[in-house]
């Protein structure tokens, strides 16, 4: 496939060629997936080190070969949305991320009227906001954060989830028809059941007549410790032999123990396979393994927790982090 970027609206009305699903994605299912041939300015930057979680990488595939409405569930930091984005990347489809923080409002979504300039007069002009610009276009649209949405941006959404939903702009008197080929993903870090844990403030309970409008939900652990190690050796090849290869080793060792201290309680806040890429990077800036691990996590944690880290810590590396004196490491 070629790489000079266009515009969407360029793009053919349907993909116009496949990929082998084994050799793209590297999982093992047979099969092709529809493809664009060219790329063009939404589609994402493809990451060669990316490893695809094979039954996620099904779900996703699913979801835009056969027009699927596929959530992503999981922990924070286990790649939810760069799986979507890294799957379209390589189809070279159109994929476009949303927030639903609290600041994202109907209005956003949906869009607005706006004064603007035309043959030297001011006129008011309605300017589509992004979902009814992907709404007709082949564009994979990705809500982020689903759980976290308001209730009136929740009931937008509502509208297009239904089967063959279409998109009504009451100030325009215009109801829109889904492109054949839009897509529409969700992550979240609940199942739509809320969060009795407190781990994720500001998530909700999704009403469930909205849930079963999702035809496929499925969750996206943290890697092996195997597979997160060569994630890391494939981005800083220097630390895939000898002495940084152990360490990265002990990296991801001390990552896990987090993430298992999270789920039984323990502690409030987790490494993600993001936070120890950070790791390794301000381990090279500082030349100091032990003070990267400070600055990139250890200080961001709950004082009353740091104990129970430094625990952690002592088991991977052999060292009291919390001493006033660490040795320096490469």
């Amino acid at each position: 496939m070629t790489s000079s970027p266009i515009t969407v609206d360029d793009l053919p009305s349907a993909p116009d060629t496949t990929v082998s699903i084994r050799k793209t994605f590297g999982i093992d299912v047979d099969g092709d997936a529809p493809a664009f041939s060219k790329t063009s300015e939404h589609v994402p930057a493809i990451d060669p080190a990316y490893v695809f979680e094979p039954q996620t990488t099904r779900a996703i595939l699913a979801g835009f070969a056969h027009d699927r409405k596929v959530m992503v569930q999981g922990y924070h930091g286990t790649g939810k949305s760069t799986h979507i984005e890294q799957v379209a990347a390589r189809l070279n489809w159109p994929c476009i991320r949303i927030n639903l923080d609290s600041h994202i409002s109907r209005i956003d979504l949906i869009g607005r009227d706006a004064i603007v300039i035309r043959d030297g007069k001011q006129i008011t002009e309605f300017r589509e906001g992004i979902l009814p610009w992907s709404f007709q276009r082949p564009v994979a649209l990705v809500f982020d954060e689903y759980d976290a949405g308001r209730p009136d941006v929740m009931f937008v959404i509502q509208r297009v989830l239904e089967a063959q939903g279409k998109l009504t702009l009451l100030d325009q008197n215009r109801v829109l028809h889904p492109h054949k080929f839009f897509r529409l993903f969700a992550t979240a870090n609940t199942i739509g059941l809320g969060d009795p844990t407190g781990l994720y403030h500001g998530t909700q309970p999704i009403n469930q007549g909205q849930m079963d409008r999702w035809n496929i939900v499925t969750t996206l652990n943290y890697l092996p410790e195997e597979q997160e190690t060569t994630i890391i050796t494939k981005k800083f090849p220097a630390y895939g032999k000898g002495k940084k290869k152990e360490t990265v080793h002990r990296m991801v060792a001390m990552a896990n123990l987090t993430r298992q201290g999270l789920m039984l309680g323990d502690i409030s806040t987790v490494m993600s396979p993001r936070t120890v890429l950070t790791w390794v990077e301000n381990a090279e800036i500082f030349n100091d393994v032990h003070h990267a691990f400070r600055v990139t996590f250890l200080n961001k944690c709950d004082e009353m927790e740091r104990p129970i880290i430094a625990e952690y810590y002592q088991r991977c590396f052999d060292v009291e982090i919390l001493s006033a004196a660490v040795p320096v490491s490469a």
